[in-house]
C-alpha cells in the first residue's frame, strides 16, 4: 500500500473509498516484490501494479469485489500453462496478494490514512496488517512511527499490539517490508497470525562529489533510481544550479568537510568523481570508514594505483580499501557521460542486491537476488 502512497493519500483527502491489493510474499521468478500494490476506487480508477501486467485484470476484479462487500481476501497466483485462458504468471513465479478495502465507514481507515500521509510526505512509517488469522482481526491495522508512537491496533490482546509495534519498529529501522508470524497473544503461544509489515522510509541518499559533466548524467540516473541526490564541489563556478538542474541539493564546500558534517546511513551511496588527489584522499579516507552502502571513485587504472598508494600512506587499512569500488562502475565499454552513469548505477544496484553483473543469457544464477522475504508458499490460507 505504501508503494503508491502519494496517490492514495490524495484519494483519502478527497474522501474516496478504495481497495488495495498488496503483494504479501513471492516465490520463484515473480515480477514484483512484497509491498507492490494496485488500488481501485469506487469509480473504477486504478493505480499501481502487482505483477507488471500478468494478473492485473484478475486483481482488479478482486479489488472491486472487496470494495463492494467490505471483506479482505488473500489470493495466490502462480504459473499455469495447462489452460491458455487461465490467469497466471507467465514468468513461472508465485505471488500471494492481500486485498484490503479502505472505506469511509471502516474503523481502520484513519490508521491507513496516517501511514499514507507519512509516506506521501517522505516521513518514515511502518504499517502492519493481519494477513491470516482469526476473522475478527482481518482488516485491522497498526501504524508505527520512528519515535515508537503508534496508531490503531488489533484489539485482541494488549500484548499483541505491543509486540507488533516492536516488530514493526525493527522492520522500519531496517527499511524492510515482509511478513512475520507470531501468536495471537503477542508471543509464540496461541493460534498463529501472519502479518504483513510495510516500511516507508525517506529516499536513500546519493552524494556525487565533483561537478563535472559525468556527474550531471549520474545525477539524472540517480534521481531515476529514486535517490535524493546531492552534488558537492569546492569550486563555485562549477557547482551551480544551471549545470545540475536535476540535483536535489548543490553544496559548494570541500568534499571531506561536507561529508564530515552531513548525515549518512547504511543506504547512502558515495560517488567520487573529483579525479584529483587533493580532493580524493581526505574524502576517501573518511568515506571508507563510514557505514554507507557504496563508495566508488572514478579514474583510470593508473589513477587507481596512485590513489591506492596515497590512501595507504594516509593510514587506510586493507580492510577499508577493500570497500572501495575503483575504477567506478561495471565494464560496459562506456564512453559517454550517460553510458558511464549507467555503468555506475548498474554497479550500485548489483551491490545492493548481491548481483554478479554478468549477462543473464547463458547464466544459471537467479534473476532476482532479494532474499529478505521467504517464498510465497509459507503463507497459509486466509481464515
Amino acid at each position: 500500500m505504501l508503494d503508491i502512497a502519494e496517490e492514495l493519500n490524495r484519494w483519502v483527502g478527497q474522501g474516496r473509498d478504495f481497495a488495495v491489493a498488496t503483494v504479501v510474499a513471492v516465490g520463484g521468478s515473480a515480477p514484483r516484490t512484497p509491498g507492490a500494490a494496485l488500488a481501485v476506487d469506487a469509480d473504477g480508477t486504478a493505480v499501481g501494479s502487482v505483477s507488471g501486467g500478468c494478473v492485473e485484470g484478475a486483481v482488479y476484479e478482486l479489488c472491486a469485489q472487496a470494495l463492494r462487500d467490505g471483506e479482505p481476501v488473500l489470493e495466490r497466483f502462480g504459473y499455469s500453462d495447462e489452460d491458455a485462458f487461465a490467469v497466471g504468471l507467465t514468468c513461472g513465479g508465485v505471488i500471494d496478494v492481500l486485498v484490503t478495502p479502505v472505506r469511509a465507514a471502516d474503523p481502520a481507515r484513519p490508521v491507513f490514512a496516517a501511514a499514507l500521509a507519512a509516506a506521501a510526505q517522505g516521513r518514515a512509517a511502518a504499517l502492519a496488517r493481519i494477513v491470516s488469522g482469526p476473522a475478527e482481526l482481518l482488516g485491522r491495522a497498526l501504524t508505527v512511527r520512528p519515535d515508537g508512537s503508534s496508531e490503531g491496533g488489533f484489539g485482541a490482546h494488549p500484548e499483541l499490539d505491543r509486540t507488533v509495534a516492536a516488530e514493526a519498529g525493527a522492520f522500519l529501522d531496517a527499511g524492510r517490508t515482509g511478513t512475520l508470524e507470531i501468536g495471537e497473544q503477542g508471543s509464540r503461544c496461541g493460534a498463529p497470525l501472519t502479518l504483513l509489515i510495510e516500511s516507508s522510509v525517506p529516499p536513500p541518499r546519493m552524494i556525487v562529489f565533483g561537478a563535472i559533466d559525468f556527474a550531471s548524467a549520474l545525477v539524472r540516473v540517480g534521481r531515476f533510481l529514486g535517490h535524493h541526490v546531492t552534488v558537492c564541489d569546492a569550486r563555485p563556478v562549477f557547482a551551480t544550479r544551471a549545470r545540475f538542474p536535476d540535483a536535489d541539493e548543490i553544496v559548494v564546500e570541500w568534499p571531506h568537510t561536507y561529508l564530515e558534517r552531513t548525515s549518512v546511513d547504511a543506504r547512502t551511496v558515495l560517488c567520487v568523481l573529483t579525479h584529483d588527489a587533493k580532493f580524493d584522499i581526505p574524502l576517501l579516507r573518511l568515506a571508507l570508514r563510514l557505514p554507507v552502502a557504496y563508495v566508488g571513485a572514478m579514474g583510470s587504472r593508473r589513477t587507481h594505483l596512485d590513489r591506492d598508494a596515497r590512501l595507504r600512506e594516509a593510514g587506510v587499512s586493507d580492510r577499508e580499501l577493500a570497500r572501495l569500488r575503483s575504477p567506478i562502475g561495471l565494464d560496459l565499454g562506456a564512453r559517454t557521460p550517460e553510458e558511464t552513469a549507467l555503468s555506475i548505477a548498474a554497479e550500485i544496484v548489483a551491490n545492493r542486491h548481491g548481483g554478479t553483473g554478468v549477462p543473464l543469457t547463458g547464466a544459471h544464477t537467479p534473476i532476482h537476488h532479494d532474499t529478505a522475504t521467504g517464498p510465497a508458499g509459507r503463507i497459509g490460507a486466509m481464515a
